[in-house]
């Protein structure tokens, strides 16, 4: 089986320092094809913070993906907020937040920014979703060949986790769900609640699925701190979440999701 380690939700500046330490030398005793990480590396947006989160990304394994959550503006720069949001995520991690993208034989995978510096309402750290931005995704992950694992990867989920402990209320959510969907994604990876889950998307042929994950920060809600370990082949994808124990990470919760038939059938 072929494996993806996703992490989410850090939040440096307030990370459980031990469970991030564990997490990398979990991650680099056996690299995965890919580690991908759905945002929120920094608590404020400091740089100092985003210094920490670079340190700990450059010492995982290649290739790492990375798209950015609402913790990771500057969070007490109006300015920058309102202007230029990304410039310091962009420009310390080396990662677009907009628009990113990572290919390799059997992985497609299309990053969508769901975060704002701001918005007009009044909790800012909701999500909001360009149509354009994912229909963009969306057409690139429809030109993967057959039996490739398709992945969309933004910070809030699309679609609420039902008894979360939060939500996303992500703006076009539904119709950004809609259309991935329609295009055959498999995976749609978010992090924001801190808790894991892997959900099917009840649009289209109902085999694209939402999967959640765990925060690394001391800010839980509920489920200790983890992250999630994605392994698939032609038939199925088993999405295991990893809780740390206070000395170690253990599995907690195994998902076994079927592929569509489209894919198994690329292997016959």
């Amino acid at each position: 089986m072929r494996r993806i380690v996703q992490f989410s939700d850090v939040h440096f500046g307030v990370e459980n320092e031990q469970a991030v330490a564990a997490a990398l030398d979990f991650t680099r005793a056996t690299p995965p094809d890919l580690v991908l990480i759905t945002g929120d590396i920094t608590q404020k947006g400091y740089r100092r913070e985003f210094a920490a989160a670079v340190e700990w990304m450059r010492a995982m394994p290649e290739p790492v993906f990375l798209v950015p959550g609402n913790h990771d503006v500057p969070y007490w720069d109006m300015v920058a907020r309102v202007f230029h949001p990304w410039r310091r995520f962009e420009q310390m991690t080396g990662h677009p937040a907009v628009d990113h993208e990572f290919s390799i034989p059997g992985l497609e995978v299309r990053g969508v920014n769901t975060a704002r510096g701001w918005q007009a309402r009044p909790n800012w750290s909701k999500g909001v979703i360009d149509l354009e931005q994912t229909r963009r995704a969306s057409e690139e992950l429809s030109k993967a060949p057959d039996g490739a694992l398709r992945i969309l990867a933004c910070h809030h989920p699309l679609i609420e986790m039902i008894g979360g402990p939060m939500t996303g209320e992500v703006k076009r959510g539904n119709e950004a769900a809609q259309i991935m969907a329609d295009s055959g994604v498999d995976l749609v990876t978010t992090g924001h609640v801190h808790v894991p889950f892997a959900l099917p998307i009840q649009l289209g042929d109902k085999c694209s699925y939402a999967v959640g994950c765990a925060t690394l920060s001391k800010r839980e809600r509920g489920t200790p701190a983890g992250f999630n370990v994605i392994e698939w082949d032609e038939d199925s994808i088993h999405v295991t979440a990893q809780a740390w124990t206070g000395s170690h990470f253990e599995p907690h919760r195994t998902w076994n999701l079927e592929r569509r038939r489209s894919a198994r059938q690329a292997a016959e």
